[in-house]
């Protein structure tokens, strides 16, 4: 008999039956009853009924068990269910919201394992669908680094320049568009590199990122540093609006990295619109003198239109802020204490530079030509901010713009 007669006479809708066929108990306030021809009333009736009566509801000959509580993976259930829905015409969104899933998840389940027909057309069967998942799964397997020489080759040179793993996935797909295969994601390199037994990347080539770890670690929060007072800073509340949106080039971010023992240091200046770097060498020290004199040095090489401003932490570096102000014609605005996200460039830089200055390390031993060295080596790293393009081509336009 059809569904709707069948489901009629053990007293419930169909959508109900076609759950207990694919092996699920039933939902909402629909229970089960059966009519009692002597008296009118109705019972629940009993597995074994409802076997006689539709043999393919639940039991011992079930081909599509009760999943036993929540799972990561889909079950051969589940398959079903989304099969059920997509010839009812319901939307990926609906299926998703019954099942308990994300839609990303139903989407991506039907785009993996459905069935495409020559003329383009296609339909999801819910047991061949079963039948690729269990073939796609079983572990371990190979990686696709691994797989693969010519881009493991590639990720292992890129590496070695010190490029970031995201640097060189999107290099990947900007060099072989056409060719999937050489498509890698930031975390697969990752994983290469990290997790044991792979050997699908060189152990040793972890030195190369930004952080040297053998091991990776969960994040620690930023130390918040106390600053000592300066006279007359101008807050970064009173910075002009478009300091703020990135639009005109010249507005700059700076900061020093320290080196051992706060003996030593390096001046960082970033530009906010094209994130270009230059390196303040300050072979006399770190005091306010001293930084503000080398300051000044770094800053008269540049055009007038691309130095506006500077935006600087409350470190005592910067007290002479006003002579450096007077000397340049250059505006100094300070960060709120312990905001370090308000300089998110200029911090973001100096941890990369820290692959080339190890904290703990003297650097006082740099000269302004390894300075200049590691600033062109940075300026010339692909940036996704800037849709990865590099800062040095990115100040280039600005240039050419102005001339």
């Amino acid at each position: 008999m059809s569904y709707r007669k069948a489901a009629a006479i053990v007293g419930i809708n169909v959508r109900t039956g076609k759950r207990w066929r694919n092996g699920r108990a039933a939902s909402g306030r629909t229970q089960a009853t059966l009519p009692l021809a002597s008296s009118g009333r109705t019972v629940k009736p009993s597995k074994a009924a409802l076997r006689e009566l539709w043999g393919t509801v639940p039991g011992p000959q079930a081909s599509a068990p009760a999943p036993q509580g929540p799972s990561r993976y889909l079950c051969e259930a589940d398959r079903i269910h989304i099969a059920d829905r997509l010839r009812e015409k319901a939307t990926i969104r609906a299926i998703a919201a019954e099942l308990g899933r994300s839609p990303s998840t139903i989407s991506r389940e039907i785009r993996r394992n459905r069935t495409v027909l020559p003329d383009g057309r296609w339909h999801y069967r819910p047991h061949a669908a079963q039948r690729r998942a269990d073939k796609r799964r079983p572990r371990p397997k190979d990686g696709k680094i691994g797989q693969n020489t010519e881009p493991r080759d590639f990720i292992q040179d890129h590496l070695t320049k010190r490029w970031s793993p995201e640097q060189i996935c999107q290099a990947l797909r900007k060099r072989f568009p056409d060719r999937p295969e050489m498509h890698v994601t930031h975390e697969t390199i990752y994983q290469a590199l990290y997790v044991q037994g792979r050997g699908e990347l060189r152990r040793e080539l972890t030195r190369t990122l930004r952080t040297g770890r053998a091991m990776r670690r969960p994040h620690r929060q930023a130390h918040k540093r106390r600053s000592g007072p300066i006279t007359g800073m101008v807050m970064i509340s009173e910075r002009p609006a478009e300091v703020a949106d990135r639009a005109v080039p010249g507005h700059w971010e700076g900061d020093l990295i320290i080196g051992k023992d706060h003996r030593s240091a390096i001046g960082t200046l970033v530009e906010r619109a094209t994130r270009y770097l230059m390196l303040v060498h300050l072979p006399t020290g770190h005091g306010a003198m001293a930084t503000r004199e080398a300051l000044i040095k770094t800053v008269k090489t540049l055009p007038t239109h691309l130095m506006r401003s500077i935006t600087w932490d409350q470190g005592s570096q910067m007290a002479a802020h006003r002579a450096f102000t007077i000397a340049t014609d250059i505006p100094v605005y300070f960060c709120d204490p312990a905001s370090p996200w308000q300089r998110g460039s200029n911090e973001n830089t100096n941890g990369l530079l820290r692959q080339y200055f190890p904290k703990a390390t003297d650097l006082s031993v740099h000269t302004p030509d390894d300075l200049d060295a590691v600033a062109a080596e940075l300026n010339s790293r692909p940036r996704k901010t800037l849709g990865w393009e590099t800062p040095a081509e990115r100040l280039a336009k600005l240039l050419a713009t102005a001339s």
